[in-house]
């Protein structure tokens, strides 16, 4: 640390000497102003022919002096270029001055294209400037750190020094630019929906809430946008989507952050049969658009490496017939019924820890004890679930005591969730009730969100899709936190 402290402090003489300097008959502006370049680097060196002319910027990683001529590379977002500068080409004054530069500034230089004897292309200068000046050292061995959360903190570092970290962004900013075209093709319109709502809803969890003064009114980050979109379809749009943040105030792991991003997606005249042919179709085209394949090489968190293939039909498996022979529980016992029974089954620690009645955290982690080992090798649709953990679906007609939902696993990790949807508002006022322990609570009952339902909404169907973890999947990434430019970490100390 002491070392790195020494390196700024020269650093912070060099930038204020710089500023006293003339370079081409100009004032030195270590950090200069729009450059004019001719091209990406990657560009340049696809395009490249002999001798041609070109402007480029970047910045610089690695310096080789030999006597009165330099060689260094430069790198920009995608590509990297070798300059050669030689003491008889740009000056005495220039080269004296290049020789005071650092790895990690960014320059603009300007030459002609040539290859090395190596057949390296190569821009031999003949102009150069600086564009900004680095104060802190990069770090020399960043793969080595032991502490991988710098990584996350100083994203910034970590983009710089990491070609591989950059392309997971990169394909991440492809893969919702490709799903955003599949939707539009397909006659979904993109909307905008509140982040900020009176009452949390459209999903289960614990919200962030905050204090609008103006108004005198407590709002919460949304869980999810659902209900919002919904009144939309009552308004007359049929297909509607939005690609944006949700929030929930609960716990991080390698699958969770507070702040995630969505896709949702509702069809009005669709059941839930239609969004699982509408998924197979997304995301088989995404592969192909993306990965130029139909499978996936997917890391998981225990280390294991598994090839999925996203070819249809997918897998589809039963919720209630998995619980029923697995803990003889069925859909109409109660939470208290449920933690008895799974007390007295094989679970992993799921029936130990219930106390009295199971909590949805609980019965997440037991669907996802029967299900992700049945998901390993290709997509997985878990259907049948009990209508009671679905507040907002439709109950299947040949069974009202299941609902037409659908979740989709994939690599053993939930990707999305949908279902009919519930349009009947004497129905759904019932359930929101007894959420509340059958007591109705104004303050916790969307009641606008029943009144539009009031006007008739069509009969639809609704997906949810975690970009996050699609993203984790296509860049077979095994922590959420890879796939997020900034996730949610303690605070620095």
């Amino acid at each position: 640390m002491d070392e790195i402290n020494e390196l700024f402090k020269e650093r912070l003489k060099k930038l204020d000497a710089f500023r006293g300097l003339r370079l081409y008959d100009e004032p030195v502006d270590p950090y200069g102003g729009r450059f004019e370049r001719s091209g990406s680097l990657k560009e340049i060196t696809s395009q490249f022919e002999e001798g041609k002319r070109a402007k480029v910027a970047g910045r610089l990683l690695a310096i080789r002096t030999h006597g009165k001529s330099s060689f260094c590379d430069l790198r920009d977002q995608e590509g990297k270029l070798q300059l050669y500068l030689k003491e008889d080409v740009v000056g005495k004054e220039a080269f004296e001055f290049f020789t005071k530069i650092d790895i990690g500034d960014v320059l603009g230089a300007e030459g002609t294209l040539f290859k090395t004897k190596t057949g390296e292309i190569t821009l031999r200068l003949e102009r150069f400037e600086l564009l900004a000046k680095n104060l802190r050292p990069l770090p020399e061995k960043w793969h080595g750190l032991k502490d991988i959360e710098i990584r996350y903190r100083q994203r910034y570092v970590d983009l710089m020094m990491n070609e591989e970290a950059r392309a997971v962004f990169i394909l991440r900013s492809r893969l919702i630019q490709k799903m955003r075209a599949f939707l539009d093709q397909r006659g979904f319109l993109e909307v905008e929906t509140p982040m900020l709502h009176p009452i949390p809803g459209g999903a289960a969890g614990e919200p962030f809430q905050t204090h609008h003064n103006a108004l005198d009114a407590d709002l919460y980050l949304r869980l999810a946008p659902e209900l919002y979109l919904k009144k939309l379809l009552v308004g007359g749009f049929e297909k509607v989507y939005e690609i944006a943040k949700s929030f929930r105030n609960e716990g991080i792991s390698t699958r969770h952050n507070p702040e995630f991003t969505m896709l949702e997606a509702y069809a009005a005249y669709w059941n839930y049969e239609d969004m699982m042919a509408f998924l197979e179709e997304m995301f088989l085209f995404l592969a192909k658009e993306i990965l130029g394949k139909t499978t996936l090489a997917y890391q998981t968190t225990e280390g294991s490496v598994l090839s999925v293939d996203l070819t249809p039909p997918w897998d589809r498996v039963s919720f209630a017939s998995l619980l029923k022979e697995k803990y003889d529980i069925g859909p109409t016992d109660s939470t208290e019924v449920w933690a008895s029974k799974l007390k007295k089954g094989e679970g992993k620690g799921i029936g130990r820890n219930v106390q009295g009645k199971i909590s949805r955290s609980q019965i997440v982690k037991l669907t996802e004890e029967l299900l992700e080992p049945r998901s390993k090798g290709k997509p997985l649709f878990v259907i049948d679930y009990f209508k009671e953990l679905c507040p907002l679906a439709k109950n299947k007609k040949e069974n009202p005591n299941l609902c037409e939902r659908f979740e989709l696993f994939i690599g053993g990790m939930e990707v999305a969730n949908a279902y009919s949807e519930l349009n009947d508002p004497i129905e759904q006022k019932r359930r929101f009730e007894a959420q509340q322990d059958g007591v109705a609570d104004a303050s916790k009952i969307d009641e606008d969100f029943l009144r539009a339902l009031e006007y008739g909404m069509p009969p639809a169907a609704g997906l949810g899709v975690g970009i996050d973890r699609l993203t984790m999947l296509f860049t077979n990434q095994s922590s959420i936190r890879e796939v997020i430019l900034f996730p949610q970490l303690k605070p620095e100390r």
